[in-house]
């Protein structure tokens, strides 16, 4: 076969020797699984837009959510147009204080959570605001999870040097 068909190949990526492979396929479901740690990078340059006074909030310790100037409906997660009633939304502060309407803990991450499994990611529900906000939950131990967190208070805080994600604020018990 012509080398026209051959895919270049470099020395970057992972370098594997001696992979076991059983003589006989029915074997391979007692096969353990492998495990591969490669670097990844990637840049990507996107524009807010609409969304980027809810950024600028959390990187200056403000959350905000949308109110529609309509009817009222009040939304945890911003949105520049009313879901119920079309109408134009307007930026509100949030409060500090909410609680846990439920959670879920995660075993598996994204790349950038991988160092941190398990954690905890809980909807929180507040006084006046008519919908739900997703987020990391501090401070609850993730092996040891209880039915008994669901309603319990939770207080919001801030990552100390904003990253401009959705993970610069979070939530933790509300010990008054």
């Amino acid at each position: 076969m012509s080398d026209i068909y051959k895919l270049p190949e470099s020395h970057d990526g992972s370098v594997v020797f001696k992979i076991p492979f059983p003589e006989n396929l029915k074997d391979l479901a007692r096969l353990s699984p492998m495990v591969v740690k490669r670097g990844y990078l990637l840049e990507y340059m996107n524009s807010y837009g609409q969304d980027s006074p809810f950024f600028a909030g959390l990187s200056n310790g403000i959350q905000l959510g949308t109110r529609c100037e309509s009817c009222d409906y009040t939304y945890a997660t911003p949105r520049m147009a009313c879901e119920k009633c079309g109408g134009e939304n307007v930026w509100v502060e949030l409060p500090e204080i909410g609680v846990i309407h439920t959670f879920t803990v995660c075993h598996f991450g994204s790349e950038a959570f991988l160092d941190e499994v398990p954690f905890t990611l809980a909807l929180i529900e507040y006084s006046g605001v008519d919908t739900l906000f997703l987020t990391r939950l501090v401070g609850f131990d993730p092996m040891s999870p209880s039915l008994q967190w669901i309603g319990q208070p939770v207080k919001r805080r801030f990552v100390r040097n904003s990253k401009l994600l959705p993970t610069d604020v979070y939530y933790v018990p509300d010990r008054k």
